[in-house]
């Protein structure tokens, strides 16, 4: 009998049916750790709140242990500006005056494990220049719930994930 703790599980060692048992459990143990925390790491369809038309494309990555996510495609009209930048952002905002192609709206999300949410980070409106605390869920659907705060007051928008981003 082997008693693994880090895991709890106790295991008759008798035969190669339970030795391969006992491999497949370590495996999807491992596997379960180390894609933890990566679900959102991908490209994610933004929705507009009022018309529910595509607003953009934006791309969630890791950045040593945070994560943050950039705008990489504009849904625009006809008459909008193809290639909008932020000047709605404050003078003291690096991304003021900057392209909102390829402008990073998402900062410093950590992955809090006992929620299995990402919060401690903020997220920008390059529409309004405000940039609000921000947490970051993946639904039981596998949409991306993107909540922004400031203080009790928060709105949370869906995310849909996109495969293909162009």
């Amino acid at each position: 009998m082997l008693y693994c703790k880090k895991i709890g599980i106790k295991v008759n060692m008798d035969t190669k049916k339970n030795f391969s048992g006992l491999i497949l459990i370590v495996t999807l143990f491992l596997y379960n750790f180390s894609v933890h925390g990566q679900q959102i790491v991908g490209h994610w369809k933004t929705i507009d709140d009022e018309t529910k038309k595509e607003r953009s494309i934006v791309e969630i990555y890791k950045v040593g242990d945070h994560y943050a996510g950039k705008i990489i495609k504009l849904q625009r009209d006809l008459d909008d500006d193809p290639d909008p930048i932020c000047d709605s952002c404050s003078p003291d905002d690096s991304r003021y005056l900057q392209k909102i192609i390829g402008m990073e709206i998402i900062k410093d999300m950590i992955l809090d494990l006992s929620s299995n949410e990402y919060v401690n980070g903020t997220i920008l409106d390059p529409e309004n220049g405000n940039e609000y605390q921000c947490k970051l869920w993946l639904s039981e659907e596998g949409t991306l719930k993107v909540r922004g705060y400031i203080a009790f007051f928060y709105r949370t928008q869906t995310w849909l994930p996109v495969s293909n981003p162009n």
